[in-house]
């Protein structure tokens, strides 16, 4: 390697490594802004309106994060060839003299170099898992919608069914309580009309004759609410 021992070659080593930083530092910024807008945008989808539209849409903004993941990767690949450079010029026969302060320059590009590794990790890890979470939550919706639109039909037969249902249920407890009130109106004419009976024992026949009829009229009147009852119930499950 032509040069390696002279003074012109580290300080071109250190121009490289200051010019490799600089375009670090702008495109970890753009990454980091990048990366901001993409969590932004789509929390403003989660609540959008019409007129609201994002700056970038989702395809657009995942394009610009691989390019400039790529970008950053191969810089970080450069700045990393440089150190190692600078690293073996520190060993080159000739530099004891002024190893202390290569040492301490290459220490100050080595911390400056782990630091933007550390921040893209960091950014690009922040962007997957936001990434990942919405197209999870994008995924849900959908499937939620789908099941909306095409359960309306299921859901207008279910209102219909448990509206007739309630029609039906009403009718059953009016029913219910006129009967019960019929029954308690019954007891009492009985309990008189028996009453009769024990002061007047010549009216015995015509008494049993009366409790036939009404067993009789009793039994026509459940029969005939029952068909009723069953009548409907057949109509509301058709």
């Amino acid at each position: 390697m032509a040069g390696i021992g002279g003074s012109n070659y580290w300080e071109d080593l250190r121009k490289q490594a200051r010019q490799l930083e600089n375009e670090l530092d702008l495109k970890l910024v753009s990454f980091s802004k990048l990366c901001t807008s993409y969590s932004s945008s789509r929390d403003g989808r989660r609540g959008d309106t019409s007129d609201t539209t994002p700056l970038l849409n989702n395809s657009t903004q995942d394009r610009m994060f691989d390019t400039m993941s790529v970008e950053i990767e191969q810089l970080l690949a450069k700045l990393t060839a440089v150190n190692d450079k600078m690293a073996e010029y520190t060993n080159t026969p000739g530099t004891a003299s002024l190893n202390a302060a290569l040492m301490h320059t290459l220490q100050r590009h080595r911390d400056i170099l782990q630091d933007y590794t550390h921040e893209f990790h960091k950014t690009k890890g922040n962007f997957l898992a936001i990434r990942e979470r919405e197209d999870l939550l994008g995924s849900v919706r959908k499937d939620i919608e789908t099941y909306k639109s095409g359960s309306g039909v299921n859901n207008r037969r279910t209102e219909l069914f448990l509206k007739e249902h309630e029609h039906l249920r009403n009718i059953a407890m009016a029913t219910k309580e006129n009967m019960t009130s019929q029954r308690g109106f019954l007891k009492s004419i009985q309990s008189r009309v028996n009453t009769l009976a024990n002061r007047f024992p010549t009216i015995n026949n015509l008494i049993q004759r009366i409790n036939l009829r009404k067993r009789r009229d009793s039994l026509i009147l459940g029969t005939v609410i029952g068909v009723c009852t069953i009548l409907l119930l057949l109509y509301a499950f058709h």
